[in-house]
């Protein structure tokens, strides 16, 4: 059969056609009146997709770069951080403060959890400059209580900034970024807003322009892929930016529900069942089973790239992400796919469909209730 290659990957994801087009035919100079339009206008619209009245900065980055920025920028040597960590991108916030010789407190939980509130509270002493932490762990597939941290941050003084990577959080989680007090949030072009890594952006309060100064400048034909892919969600909320970005986010979550829904039917076990995000579903290997062999058939049977565990994780999970441009087909396509790949994989009989019936279920007790995306 004809194999059409297909992302389920947390990033890059599936890029958005109209975006594909807008970088394919930009001639435009950067230094002219248009580009500045076009430049302040995403700007704009990331202030609604992101829900902030903060400033927004774009950094012709990865999502790494701008996490660099945001402890580059807002610490000095010596000052002290707390770092939540629970999978390799908590990890990342570790490594970054320690090598801008920061001193680290860091506040583990295991993989595929989440932290307790109470430990993060005994943690925030008053010399703590600023705490790091992910709204989604994508390592994972785990979702972490933002809402919950940004409180213990705030009571604990005025000068410790609270700063998310919600690079894959971002469209697909629900984030109160002004009325949680966040001080910075960073997102990626890569994931939710589904055009191609090279586009990092990022809200900043009031707090953290006391604290840094600092001048970015965006790739040109990328901000016209930005600008296209921001247009479509508003198109998702008929006109309306801010509708869109929650139907993105309901998107997220309903497709991810049935993900869960339909690895479970198969005897699957997830790998964050406590707090398991939005943007990803990380699913166990059967027992016995190398989860590379079920990555490595996916590809090879469907042309479909799924992601591995890991580090340490590798082998023993595999992610399956919902994020951006990814519908209701496409999560019924990669749940057949699975049940195939587990029958060629392991060697045991699949009861097929399944897998899908139990998606199905779930989609059909969403859309009794409201349509997602509905206002």
């Amino acid at each position: 059969m004809l194999r059409k290659n297909r992302l389920f990957t947390p990033g890059p994801t599936p890029i958005l056609p109209a975006a594909q087009t807008a970088m394919a035919s930009f001639a435009m100079h950067h230094r002219t009146a248009d580009f500045r339009a076009l430049f302040s206008g995403v700007l704009s619209d990331l202030k609604l997709f992101i829900g902030t009245n903060n400033d927004v900065l774009v950094l012709t980055a990865s999502g790494t770069g701008a996490m660099e920025g945001a402890v580059s920028n807002l610490t000095s040597p010596g000052d002290k951080v707390l770092v939540l960590s629970a999978g390799k991108f908590g990890e990342r916030w570790r490594d970054l403060a320690k090598a801008f010789g920061c001193e680290v407190e860091i506040m583990s939980a295991p993989y595929g959890e989440t932290f307790s509130l109470d430990e993060i509270r005994r943690k925030l002493t008053p010399d703590v400059r600023a705490v790091y932490v992910q709204a989604t762990e994508s390592s994972t597939g785990a979702r972490h209580d933002v809402e919950g941290i940004a409180k213990l941050v705030r009571a604990s003084g005025e000068d410790t900034l609270l700063v998310v990577d919600a690079i894959t959080g971002l469209g697909t989680t629900h984030l109160d970024v002004d009325g949680w007090e966040i001080d910075v949030i960073i997102g990626g072009s890569q994931k939710a807003l589904m055009i191609p890594p090279g586009l990092a952006y990022c809200a900043v309060s009031e707090r953290v322009w006391r604290r840094m100064e600092s001048a970015f400048t965006p790739a040109t034909s990328m901000f016209a892929a930005l600008s296209a892919a921001l247009d479509f969600v508003r198109q998702m909320g008929d006109g309306d930016l801010v509708a869109g970005r929650e139907a993105l986010v309901n998107n997220a979550e309903l497709a991810a529900a049935m993900t869960r829904a339909g690895a479970q039917a198969l005897g699957l076990k997830l790998f964050s069942p406590s707090c398991p995000s939005a943007a990803l579903t990380a699913i166990k290997a059967p027992a016995g089973i190398d989860s590379g062999a079920i990555v490595k058939e996916f590809r090879e049977s469907f042309a479909a790239v799924v992601a591995n565990g890991q580090a340490e994780m590798k082998g023993k999970l595999f992610r399956v992400a919902h994020i951006g441009y990814y519908d209701y087909l496409d999560t019924i396509g990669i749940l057949a796919a699975l049940e195939q790949v587990l029958a060629s994989a392991t060697a045991t009989p699949v009861q097929y469909g399944s897998g899908v019936r139990a998606a199905q279920e779930v989609y059909a007790k969403s859309i009794t209730r409201q349509p997602v995306g509905a206002r």
